[in-house]
């Protein structure tokens, strides 16, 4: 008897391996470290009018030019680092993005300093456990919460760039602060099981 396909979200192109692994590996794994949360901060900001497949597609020449998200060594680049940067088609090469992300490097280093861990002060806003959405069908998606509008609120007002509600949503949703799978989703419940006490 034939194996009956895996249920997976809506949307998931099934025709790209990576982004079916990416859904499958990562999407919505609740995320407790600094550099995996700012890996993702840089992604999602450079996605801002882009798809995510895009990013995903880039997120190797990211790793490697952006000192593999180590956000210290990100913090320091200057403007010599940013010229580099616009030369290098491994990454989406728009300036604004690029001198944002080295921004909210340094941004997120005083969040780092003033609550030990930018863990910490993001999981703060989801009560430390994630927010389980009721996801039926693709209709059920949406771009942004209450959370996501005070974060970034919060986030502008302490000098943070290209990280809007919309954004910072799809940050919570990847970084695992909201389990957005499907209900059907084969993932929903996996994802759940790895919940950390914080």
């Amino acid at each position: 008897m034939k194996n009956e396909p895996l249920c997976r979200c809506p949307w998931v192109d099934l025709s790209k391996p990576d982004y079916v692994q990416y859904h499958d590996e990562e999407w919505g794994v609740p995320v407790y470290d600094d550099k995996t949360m700012f890996e993702f901060m840089v992604l999602e900001s450079a996605q801002a009018g882009l798809s995510w497949y895009t990013i995903l597609k880039k997120r190797a020449g990211y790793r490697r030019l952006f000192a593999d998200f180590d956000v210290t060594a990100v913090a320091k680049f200057n403007q010599e680092d940013v010229e580099r940067l616009m030369q290098d088609a491994a990454i989406i090469r728009n300036r604004l993005k690029i001198e944002a992300a080295i921004n909210n490097a340094k941004r997120f280093i005083e969040i780092q300093t003033e609550f030990g861990s930018f863990t910490h002060f993001i999981w703060s806003y989801v009560n430390n456990a994630p927010i389980v959405n009721n996801i039926e069908s693709a209709e059920d998606y949406v771009a942004t919460s209450p959370i996501s509008d005070v974060l970034a609120k919060e986030l502008k007002k302490r000098g943070f760039k290209f990280l809007g509600s919309t954004t910072l949503y799809s940050h919570l949703q990847a970084t695992g602060l909201i389990n957005d799978h499907l209900n059907s989703c084969y993932r929903k419940e996996a994802v759940s099981a790895l919940i950390q006490p914080l």
